[in-house]
């Protein structure tokens, strides 16, 4: 979960009123999922829960959504982008490797200290987080009266352009930028297998970027000097692209500065960007009724859902709510529900005993389950609870294995969400990628749902129920797995064995699939180099995955 460094003093200037350590705790964070994580004078560091809401990562994200605590603010902030001459065209030889490019230009900045740090943390937060390391997505800041339009969007070839990088004195070739530069070293893997790479060009032929590289020294130092900014998002998905572009703009127009729009050609069509235009969805009144079971009229409906940002307006049997465009976390009306109960809420709500026969517990299978999560925490592993939704890049490329039949969601709404996952341990390894900076061992475990294809099933596919483990150490290996294997299996009176197997996720020759009665019940070994590469992880790791499922019935056998 992304970290933020917010001043008090700064968010009550862009709130208006002031915000104190107290009302920020105890009531407002609840609001955006946040929690204080640490405290250095005026400076708070503030944990954001809300993985999925870039536009929250920063100071001007955070005064944005809490203002309707504070004020009297309501309903959807308006942003308005200014027409303007500026174009880029993007040239077709960028396909292959990054294909798509958002801008926008930004005038009249009075850049403070306060505003520097937080461009800088916003940019880092998105790129690093959202956009998967720069993979899918990348931002570049540039002194945009260093530039001059037409820019074109072009890939050339390693040895064929030269110029000098942010931080260096000597122009080099965008060959020798990968091999020299810090930031060309730490992310060559991305152009690896290209043979040309993305680059930003003015008029001039002034290199103005190496998207997702670095910025050229010419172009790209922004200090308090700087009046004017040109923004640019490149990326592999042009929604996700729109999405950074517009939480950048935001932030610096809620800082005082005018954005102005940038025509994006691409031979075939052309967008103009940043696109402020809100988001649609429905909602129905017998959902929300369902769902939280409040009763609340039109009138409560659309104060809650105004005083979370959102406009709304009544439709025969629904809502109709528009939200803001740099929200890309809205995928289903239970979204939308979800922010009435924390607008209205929680402690808000008075439960109801249902007036039924029967009392509820957990059914004998939930109890096993039970059991499992209970007995890890002794042996000092952390309980994850990972969304079942993951992406097929995070399946199988980073796990080094080829693709397989798993469940693909039609229309997603982001690529990082395009999937549900087929086994649970490539969500263990994302968790230490996002961790890795974190002390050191790291244990951990998730008893969760998986969704495989299944033919003969009603809906073709099965839902089952995994236990994955991992411990990442210097010290992590096959027989420390191998221990608390025999924990787990040995608790529940099941006598195994293990048989070497091949695997790619995993190092050849340590690496098993675990036999029960000459069933496979899972499989067990030390992380292949490759993965933990493609996680950007350090240390060994040692797994195992084990069918929760067949466990249970050989119990009840």
């Amino acid at each position: 979960m992304p970290t933020i460094d917010i001043s008090l003093k700064d968010i009550s200037k862009l709130i208006g009123k002031e915000v104190t350590r107290e009302n920020l705790e105890q009531e407002a964070l609840l609001w955006v999922k946040g929690e204080i994580d640490g405290e250095d004078g005026d400076t708070l560091k503030i944990d954001c829960k809300e993985s999925n809401r870039p536009d929250l990562w920063s100071t001007e994200g955070m005064a944005r959504a809490l203002s309707p605590f504070y004020t009297k603010e309501r309903g959807i902030r308006k942003y308005q982008a200014q027409p303007s001459e500026v174009y880029i065209h993007v040239d077709r030889t960028v396909d292959d490797v990054r294909p798509f490019i958002t801008a926008a230009v930004i005038t009249d900045l009075t850049i403070t200290e306060d505003l520097l740090k937080q461009l800088i943390q916003l940019q880092e937060k998105v790129s690093m987080t959202f956009g998967r390391k720069r993979k899918t997505v990348g931002l570049g800041i540039y002194d945009n009266d260093k530039i001059t339009a037409p820019l074109t969007y072009k890939a050339y070839k390693p040895t064929e352009l030269k110029y000098i990088p942010l931080g260096f004195t000597k122009e080099m070739t965008l060959k020798e930028v990968l091999e020299k530069h810090p930031k060309g070293i730490e992310y060559a893997h991305l152009l690896k297998g290209h043979e040309r790479y993305p680059v930003i060009i003015d008029k001039n032929n002034i290199v103005a970027s190496m998207p997702p590289i670095t910025n050229s020294e010419t172009t790209g130092k922004v200090t308090e000097k700087t009046k004017n900014l040109f923004l640019e998002v490149t990326g592999t998905n042009l929604e996700d692209c729109k999405v950074a572009l517009n939480v950048m703009a935001c932030a610096l127009v809620d800082r005082g500065g005018k954005v102005h729009e940038v025509t994006i050609d691409y031979g075939k069509e052309r967008i103009v960007t940043p696109d402020f235009t809100p988001k649609k969805i429905k909602v129905k009144f017998e959902d929300i009724e369902r769902l939280t079971g409040l009763k609340l009229t039109l009138k409560e409906l659309k104060e809650l859902l105004e005083r979370f940002c959102y406009d709304v307006k009544k439709a025969k049997d629904c809502l109709e709510v528009e939200y803001p465009s740099f929200r890309q976390d809205i995928l289903h009306p239970v979204d939308v529900i979800e922010d009435i109960l924390i607008s209205y809420g929680f402690n808000n709500i008075e439960p109801v005993i249902p007036k039924i026969a029967t009392r509820g517990e957990l059914s004998e299978f939930e109890m096993f389950c039970e059991s499992l999560r209970n007995a890890l925490p002794g042996l000092g592993a952390q309980e994850l609870l990972n969304f079942t939704l993951t992406n097929k890049e995070t399946l199988f490329k980073k796990m080094n294995i080829e693709e397989y039949g798993c469940v693909e969601i039609a229309n997603p709404v982001s690529s990082r969400w395009s999937s549900i996952r087929s086994f649970i341990l490539p969500s263990l390894m994302e968790f230490l990628e996002n961790n890795k900076t974190q002390e050191y061992p790291q244990q951990i475990y998730e008893v969760g749902e998986i969704v495989i294809i299944d033919e003969k099933a009603e809906t073709g596919t099965q839902t089952v129920k995994h236990l994955s483990w991992a411990l990442a150490d210097k010290e992590a290996n096959y027989t420390k797995a191998k221990q608390v294997l025999d924990f787990i299996l040995s608790g529940l009176g099941l006598k195994y064995e293990t048989i070497d197997e091949e695997n790619p996720s995993f190092i050849a020759g340590r690496c098993a699939k675990i036999i029960i009665n000459e069933k496979k019940y899972g499989i067990i070994g030390e992380i292949n180099p490759v993965v933990l590469k493609n996680f950007s992880l350090e240390f060994p790791v040692c797994a195992f995955e084990l069918n929760v499922n067949e466990l249970y019935k050989l119990r009840k056998a």
